[in-house]
């Protein structure tokens, strides 16, 4: 029997009218492997925001009940160009209870539960989903649930994927972000070297509660000084960026180069051949990558996507971290929410322009029966 709800749906015409809007959807009947879950609980994660709002004027945007329509500007718009006319889903993951299931074994034994998945569209009162994919959360909640794929995997991928590359610390750029926080209890629990970054007083205070030793203001007149120092402390030679534009990469490439000359013995014309490593893994600044090339030879600048990363890692490792991240879901992976809006209210002008600022610290989340 069909089921019926509300779904929010995003459409990028190719003049660059963008709209974003709930709609009545009948569900299909769950089949094989699937399961249909009724949606309690989802976050609005920087990765949402791309297909949610992009680069839309969200000033000058109509808004109404449940809808709002904006325009798209060059060169933005035609570089959706593959998305245009295309009404797509939106919300990478969320948490409910199964209430239909298809005819596998799998799916069957998730009846009733209440489960963390990553449906792709997760703003919904119902969504189909893989039951391999969904997690059971036993006695927690669906807000203790609801992020805990995309942040946890992720800051468990960049420790799991430093171990594999050999290093015993990390560098990342926005330390007091949710992930952030993530990270630094990963970090402290396993033994591994942190170096943070943050742009105020306050996150310095936050991490360094939290048992983070190095931990470097970036609006500081000696941040790059602070920097230098917690590279030479941790040898964090390998570092992570969710920033993407700007010159947050220079920054951490050039501090991690004035380190290694400071241990060279000899003068070489070309700088130090200490190997250096950044991931961008997000576009929270969506303007130029600002380098400067003077970091010796050995540098490399890579994206990372956690998907990818959880293919090449295999499943054992996958199970593994799927595991870790249940078992200290309300300690370690903890989330903090500055708001919950129901479907209708999240397309308000208010919301929208706030979680589209991606302030750190300052997530919404979706409760779509609210």
């Amino acid at each position: 029997m069909a089921t019926t709800g509300k779904q929010l749906f995003t459409t990028l015409d190719a003049n660059g009218t963008l709209t974003v809007a709930i709609e009545d959807v009948t569900f299909p009947d769950p089949t094989g492997n699937q399961v249909l879950v009724k949606m309690e609980a989802a976050p609005i994660n920087p990765s949402d925001l791309a297909i949610l709002v992009g680069a839309a004027d969200l000033e000058k945007a109509s808004y109404s009940q449940g809808k709002f329509v904006a325009t798209v500007p060059e060169p933005f718009n035609a570089g959706s160009k593959s998305r245009h006319g295309i009404k797509l889903p939106a919300g990478n993951e969320g948490a409910g209870t199964v209430v239909a299931t298809g005819d596998s074994d799998t799916a069957k034994a998730l009846l009733g539960q209440r489960v963390a998945c990553v449906p792709g569209n997760a703003y919904s009162q119902y969504c189909i989903a893989d039951a391999g994919m969904c997690l059971p959360l036993g006695d927690h909640s669906a807000e203790d649930g609801a992020s805990a794929f995309v942040n946890p995997m992720t800051a468990l991928g960049f420790t799991e994927n430093a171990k594999m590359d050999g290093q015993g610390a990390i560098l990342h750029t926005v330390g007091a972000s949710n992930l952030g926080q993530m990270l630094t209890r990963i970090c402290n629990e396993d033994g591994i070297g942190l170096v943070n970054i943050v742009r105020k007083d306050s996150q310095v205070d936050l991490l360094t509660k939290l048992g983070s030793t190095h931990v470097v203001n970036s609006s500081d007149d000696d941040a790059m000084r602070q920097l230098q120092a917690a590279i030479q402390d941790t040898g964090a030679f390998y570092g992570f960026d969710p920033i993407g534009g700007g010159q947050s990469v220079d920054m951490a490439f050039k501090a991690m180069e004035q380190v290694a000359v400071s241990r060279m013995t000899e003068y070489s014309r070309y700088g130090s051949n200490q190997p250096k490593r950044m991931f961008i893994y997000g576009r929270l600044d969506t303007g130029l990558t600002t380098l400067s090339p003077s970091y010796g030879f050995g540098w490399t600048l890579s994206g990372w996507l956690l998907f990818p990363f959880l293919q090449s890692a295999g499943t054992e490792t996958v199970a593994r971290m799927r595991k870790r991240v249940l078992d200290n879901l309300t300690t370690t992976f903890a989330s903090t929410y500055k708001r919950r809006v129901n479907l209708d209210e999240m397309l308000t002008k208010e919301a929208v322009t706030d979680y589209r600022a991606m302030k750190t610290g300052e997530k919404y989340l979706v409760t779509p029966w609210s």
